[in-house]
């Protein structure tokens, strides 16, 4: 089947830290002169939607903010959909996206990579809130994530520490929920296998991807660990960089 769209994650695939991968932005302004439909979709929950938009721009890209689907803004539509008041477990600079909901009486626990916020107290009010059967919704459940100092634990396992407590399971917001992808699908205008989800999440990313039926690229930049493309089953391709993932994107027939 011919690919029609392209779904970019951002940390680990355009930039690490505050640098860009190197020949990115270049990579990124081929596929946006091409006739493929680029979408940007990330889990990054340490970063507002304005400021991944500012980051980037600083970096040199040239996003429009129409294609860029955040996990963050996927959990306040479902929250906002079923009228839920959400106790946030969430990073200081993610709270933004969550003005204007009901605080009162939370009646459902929203968990992210919240840094110093997940310590015992808080994760103590979301078990009890869970126990008397609140939803919990996860921004995400990437097990680490990698900056320019190195890897840190992301908001995965703090998630599965809550459902094993409670005995509940998460309504994934983000990556890799099936859901997700078929949000930035139904924008992109196209079936899950004519696109192509890019990564450097084996899990998040490619796994994610194929069990919703999407054609998946594993990038050895990021978070990315040699080995990473054995832990999973399916078939999916690996390239150094996105910019090899571009040279083979643009090659494939029309």
């Amino acid at each position: 089947m011919v690919l029609k769209a392209v779904f970019l994650d951002l940390a680990g695939v355009l930039y690490e830290g505050r640098r860009a991968i190197p020949r990115a932005w270049e990579a990124v302004a081929r596929l946006q002169a091409s006739s493929l439909t680029l979408r940007f979709v990330t889990n990054t929950s340490r970063r507002s939607r304005a400021q991944l938009l500012d980051d980037l721009a600083q970096l040199g890209f040239d996003i429009a903010p129409e294609t860029l689907f955040t996990a963050p803004l996927a959990a306040r539509q479902w929250l906002e959909h079923r009228g839920h008041r959400p106790l946030l477990l969430v990073h200081p600079d993610i709270a933004c996206e969550f003005e204007g909901l009901p605080r009162e009486a939370p009646d459902a626990v929203v968990l992210a990579d919240a840094e110093d916020g997940l310590n015992y107290r808080n994760l103590d009010t979301a078990f009890r809130l869970l126990m008397t059967g609140a939803p919990l919704l996860a921004i995400g459940t990437n097990r680490y994530f990698k900056t320019e100092d190195g890897l840190h634990l992301d908001a995965g396992p703090f998630v599965r520490a809550l459902e094993f407590a409670a005995g509940t399971q998460a309504v994934v917001a983000g990556k890799p929920s099936a859901d997700f992808f078929r949000e930035v699908l139904r924008d992109a205008g196209c079936a899950p296998q004519e696109a192509l989800m890019v990564g450097d999440d084996v899990h998040g990313d490619v796994e994610g991807a194929l069990h919703a039926g999407l054609r998946a690229m594993l990038v050895q930049t990021g978070k990315y660990r040699r080995g990473d493309e054995r832990q999973i089953q399916g078939v999916f391709g690996v390239r150094p960089s996105i910019t090899e993932v571009v040279e083979s994107v643009l090659q494939l027939p029309d």
